[in-house]
């Protein structure tokens, strides 16, 4: 059965508010030199942001690392009931028990991080009909399906990645664009093992 999330409020960038959605920043340096990776986090129904920011640290309404820059917003039908002793689970509360348990996690960049908070989050909640989601999983569908806030938001996540190409193949050749592909393949490739052939290293 179809959990209903109805009478969701507007999505508004200013007031940083998107109900119901995953929502996305860029991560400075790091996404400047891979920028497929971010920073994420999780909406309530009434919009405010919820993100594992540090250590023992979960942030409401104060998204780290800057505004929003892309977001997907997930529908009612889209999330399914959760089968639980104590009866049905609302968005609001399957969000309330991820909280409580990343107040209780270290963070670490590489293998409890804020991909890994959300991907609790939406296992919880069953999303998409399955409880598979990890941060490889997150990374993709953000990049692939996430839309950009505005025209802004769009230039703020590209921008810096472009510049640091330029910049590094003027100054450092094509030695630069090849240790840039090895860096990211080596990051991309830590979490594709973390979360696919040793799934202990990257937590969820």
């Amino acid at each position: 059965m179809a959990t209903e999330v109805s009478q969701l409020g507007p999505i508004d960038p200013k007031r940083a508010r998107f109900p119901c959605s995953i929502v996305w920043t860029p991560l400075p340096f790091i996404t400047w030199l891979v920028p497929f990776i971010g920073h994420l986090g999780i909406c309530r129904e009434d919009g405010v942001i919820l993100d594992f920011a540090g250590p023992y640290f979960v942030s409401v309404d104060n998204f780290a690392f800057g505004a929003v820059t892309r977001y997907i917003q997930i529908s009612g039908d889209e999330c399914y009931k959760l089968i639980d002793p104590e009866g049905d689970i609302t968005w609001d509360e399957a969000l309330r028990k991820g909280i409580q348990e990343y107040q209780n996690k270290f963070y670490n960049l590489f293998t409890c991080n804020c991909h890994s908070f959300v991907a609790n989050n939406l296992n919880r909640l069953f999303y998409n009909g399955h409880d598979k989601w990890n941060v490889v999983s997150l990374a993709t569908i953000m990049f692939l399906r996430g839309k950009f806030v505005n025209k802004q938001a769009m230039v703020k996540s590209f921008l810096p990645f472009f510049v640091v190409v330029g910049l590094g193949f003027v100054w450092g050749g094509s030695m630069f664009l090849i240790g840039l592909v090895v860096f990211a393949l080596a990051l991309t490739g830590w979490f594709m093992i973390g979360s696919y052939c040793f799934r202990n290293l990257v937590q969820l």
